[in-house]
């Protein structure tokens, strides 16, 4: 039996929402069998736009039963049948949660009457509810109501069944379908079309703009998995609510999923992705010379227009690597802004500055051990290639890592030698770094040691 569902709610989402109507049509496929239909006091005051959408008023569901007076009704009306509704998501996931709340496990086989109209009238311009009626010619009255709303799905579902010549009613019944699961306005073909790959997917809203990216070892396996729950937050039903595609970006690894990902975050800044979003402050050790002619090493934060000779991304990180040089090169802290304040020089005490913050000795000589020191750094920088796995059999990947940066990735031919840099660079594409993406390269290159070559300058 199918029990076709309509539901007025305070807002879009269960966890903090509440029912203000239910209808409920126990339909066996050919003619309608009980009705249920009542107003439901939510507790809380109808926002105003709501009101002014359904109609229905606080004055007017002051009277009404709460949901937990008619709980056991609903309950005993929707276990154990097919529960149908347009965008079949949505009212189950609200019910469901309004149930749960009472004690009431609702477990029930869906239907999707905007999936369906999909498959079976192919091609409409729209699948709401209203222009999908008018489009097949179903009558609607009092739109926005749930008595209303579920006469009209009552009707479309009955014309859905009567035209399915291809079974998609039973197939869609069939087992657990994935498609019963997917957001209503993302077609499964879409899906369907992820391969078993890794690589980066993308959902976009209505206008294609992207909302959401993610990575994968198994690009199918992992965007399916976000349509296995139906969360009643605020977050999960706007975020399945608004999207209408999915595109995605083969990659070779993993490990170039995990670093496109990163990248096109960056890029494309999606509405609906939270972490490799926030803020990065990194910081650089950068080196001038003063007015007496002495070169100063100082720790700031990272500038756009000045090129640093060594980066960190904590302040102690660099301050500690600071005063390991400034020990091992005879530098003087004040020089390099270690020690600010005007006592004797803390290095002179230890014996390991000569005494240029006095000027006892030239910045000749000063300076040679401050390059030094800044050479010692960029000796310690390494260079090399991850070589992994191609998006086929004829090709692999590359990942460089130069002088400690991550520069790119690209794929490489089965019949390209390894080159030094310079000329490798012409197969890779160059994509902004940081910490997090580096981190990566330099774990994978740990644990694989065997994908890892050392490349000439």
């Amino acid at each position: 039996m199918y029990a076709i569902v309509d539901i007025e709610t305070t807002g879009g989402y269960a966890a903090n929402n509440a029912i203000t109507e239910i209808a409920i049509v126990l339909h066996d496929g050919v003619c309608e069998l009980r009705r249920y239909e009542t107003l439901v006091n939510p507790g809380m005051s109808i926002p105003r736009y709501v009101q002014a959408l359904t109609g229905i008023t606080d004055e007017m569901i002051k009277d009404a039963p709460y949901f937990d007076e008619i709980a056991y009704d609903v309950f005993n009306l929707l276990q154990g049948n097919i529960f149908v509704a347009h965008n079949v998501n949505f009212d189950y996931s609200f019910l469901k949660h309004q149930l749960n709340v009472i004690g009431f496990t609702l477990n029930c086989k869906k239907l999707c009457t905007v999936r369906l109209g999909r498959k079976v009238f192919p091609g409409l311009p729209s699948y709401g509810l209203g222009n999908f009626c008018r489009n097949l010619n179903i009558p609607v009255s009092n739109r926005h109501r749930a008595g209303g709303d579920a006469d009209a799905t009552v009707l479309l579902f009955k014309k859905i069944l009567d035209e399915d010549a291809d079974g998609h009613v039973e197939l869609m019944l069939k087992g657990r379908n994935r498609e019963q699961y997917l957001p209503a306005n993302l077609p499964a073909e879409q899906l369907e079309q992820l391969p078993n790959l890794p690589g980066v997917y993308y959902f976009h809203d209505q206008a294609g703009k992207v909302i959401y990216v993610g990575k994968a070892k198994n690009l199918l396996k992992r965007a399916t998995s976000h349509f296995s729950n139906n969360k009643p937050n605020r977050q999960k039903q706007e975020f399945l609510r608004n999207i209408y595609s999915i595109s995605y970006q083969q990659c070779g690894t993993e490990l170039m999923a995990f670093l496109f990902e990163c990248i096109e975050i960056k890029r494309l800044w999606p509405k609906y992705n939270r972490s490799l979003k926030r803020f990065e402050q990194t910081y650089g050790l950068y080196m001038f010379e003063d007015m007496s002619g002495f070169l100063r090493l100082a720790i700031e934060k990272k500038r756009k227009h000045l090129k640093p000779v060594y980066t960190f991304s904590l302040l102690m990180e660099g301050q500690n690597m600071l005063r390991k040089l400034m020990r091992e090169f005879n530098l003087c802290p004040k020089l390099c802004f270690v020690q600010s304040n005007e006592d004797k020089c803390e290095g002179m005490k230890s014996a390991y500055c000569f005494g240029a913050c006095e000027q006892k000795e030239t910045a000749e000589i000063y300076n040679e051990r401050v390059e030094l020191a800044v050479q010692s750094l960029q000796k310690e920088l390494p260079s090399f290639t991850l070589i992994d796995d191609g998006r086929n059999s004829r090709e692999h990947s590359c990942i460089l890592i130069e002088q400690g940066k991550f520069y790119g990735m690209g794929y490489l031919s089965n019949d390209t030698a390894i080159m030094d840099s310079s000329e490798l660079k012409n197969y890779l594409t160059q994509y902004p770094e940081n910490d997090y993406m580096r981190g990566l390269i330099y774990q994978h290159a740990s644990r694989w040691p065997n994908k890892k070559f050392n490349i000439a300058q």
